[in-house]
């Protein structure tokens, strides 16, 4: 997949392209399909996505709680696989966020980017101060000689899919109503960092992840999918993992620490994916390390049998 970021300078070799747009945070069911109409729409043209970095939300409201489903590079790794043969992501700042949508339909979709065709969600609004519509687009299509198709809103069990959708399911902590929705277990993406290593001293060594600017879900303990991504311990694991404060050691920045079954190794560095699968329970403070460590054991056992049954 060939990732552009300036629609200014597009080589003619990678013009006409058929593209999806919008945000894509999670990819979701409903990202899907919009993918797989532009496919549709299309199907002699090069497939591809258009987005932004960073997402407009993060450029307009800098100081919101953050609420990503997914990283940058998790983003586009989940929309490779998709076989995309395009990522346009462009770099949303004020020259962008500025132009009018006649401007923005024309200098980027037509002349910068020579899109052939689009397919965009039907509450989909662009251009300066989302005052473009997705009526307003195919009437630009039709004059500039670009295709455009609407896609129908997504329903799941007569809710509308949506990451806003995703976001809550997360924050009540049931991550197979959110893996239903985005088509694959939700996941946090990034490097296994340094903690202070009190998981080793009590039996259960544990794989640290930052969650800094990710929507955090519920706090707790979970079942978990472990994929080392590469390296010498490259593979697919079982664990149980923590997500949240860690309320027994005092005030901590949340994180994530997985321990993973059956495994020996340093996986310091290492670029990890780590799946949502179940919610055992809250986050607790314990009157002694006595019963954390009974708790803790009781958590493995029931992740195991859960994650047996996948």
């Amino acid at each position: 997949m060939k990732i552009i970021r300036d629609y200014q300078y597009v080589d003619a070799a990678d013009r006409g392209a058929s593209v999806a747009i919008g945000n894509f945070d999670g990819v979701h069911v409903g990202h899907r399909s919009v993918i797989e109409l532009a496919q549709k729409a299309a199907p002699h043209a090069p497939l591809g996505v258009l987005t932004f970095e960073p997402h407009p939300r993060e450029y307009f409201a800098p100081d919101a709680p953050p609420f990503r489903l997914m990283s940058q590079a998790a983003r586009a790794s989940r929309l490779e696989k998709m076989g995309l043969r395009y990522l346009f992501e462009l770099p949303f700042h004020a020259g962008l966020a500025g132009l009018s949508p006649e401007d923005f339909a024309r200098d980027v979709i037509c002349e910068g980017l020579g899109l052939g065709h689009v397919v965009v969600g039907s509450d989909f609004c662009f251009g300066n101060k989302r005052a473009g519509t997705a009526r307003d687009l195919v009437q630009f299509g039709q004059a500039m000689g670009f295709g455009v198709t609407v896609a129908p809103l997504l329903a799941h069990e007569a809710r509308t899919v949506s990451s806003t959708a995703i976001r809550q399911a997360l924050t009540d902590g049931r991550p197979q109503d959110a893996a239903d929705m985005l088509g694959h277990w939700h996941r946090i993406e990034g490097p296994v960092i340094g903690g202070e290593q009190r998981g080793r001293t009590l039996g259960y060594p544990t794989a640290n992840m930052s969650i800094d600017g990710l929507h955090p879900p519920a706090f707790g303990v979970y079942a978990v999918l472990f994929n080392v991504l590469d390296g010498p311990h490259k593979g697919a694991y079982h664990g149980v993992a923590s997500l949240g404060v860690r309320p027994m050691f005092g005030e901590n920045k949340p994180n994530l620490e997985t321990f993973v079954f059956d495994f020996s190794g340093d996986l310091y560095g290492a670029p990890v994916s780590v799946a949502l699968v179940a919610h055992l329970r809250g986050e607790e403070k314990f009157d002694g390390l006595e019963t954390l460590i009974a708790q803790m054991d009781a958590d493995s056992a029931q992740a195991r049998a859960i994650l047996a049954n996948l």
